[in-house]
C-alpha cells in the first residue's frame, strides 16, 4: 500500500511541527531521558529530575548526590554514547548539575 502525498506517520508530523517552531531539541531531550530509562535501573532512573538542551549541551538534572557523581565520573562515556545514538554534531557537551 502506497502513501498518498500528503499522508505522514504520527511521528513524522511531530518532528516536522518541531522543526517550523523551532523545539526539535525538546524532542531529542526526550528521547535522551527514554534511552536513559531503558539504559539504568528504574530506582536509578526516578533520581534523574529532568533532561535538555541549550547550545549543543545536554543538562542533566540529578537528584541523588550519588548517582551525580557517577555521572560526573563518567561523563565522557555517557556523551560518547548519546552521541553514538543521536549524533555527535547534535551535542559537544554533556552537565550534570
Amino acid at each position: 500500500m502506497k502513501k498518498k502525498k500528503r499522508e505522514y506517520q504520527s511521528s513524522e508530523l511531530v518532528k516536522s511541527f518541531a522543526r517550523i517552531y523551532g523545539f526539535e531539541h525538546k524532542l531529542v531531550a526526550f528521547d535522551i531521558k527514554d534511552f536513559l530509562e531503558e539504559y539504568l535501573d528504574e530506582s536509578l532512573f526516578k533520581e534523574i529530575r529532568s533532561v535538555n538542551i541549550e547550545n549543543e549541551c545536554i543538562i542533566i538534572k540529578i537528584d541523588s548526590p550519588l548517582l551525580k557523581h557517577d555521572f560526573k565520573m563518567r561523563k565522557s562515556f555517557y556523551l560518547k554514547k548519546f552521541q553514538d545514538k543521536f549524533g555527535v554534531e547534535k551535542f559537544s557537551d554533556l552537565q550534570i548539575l
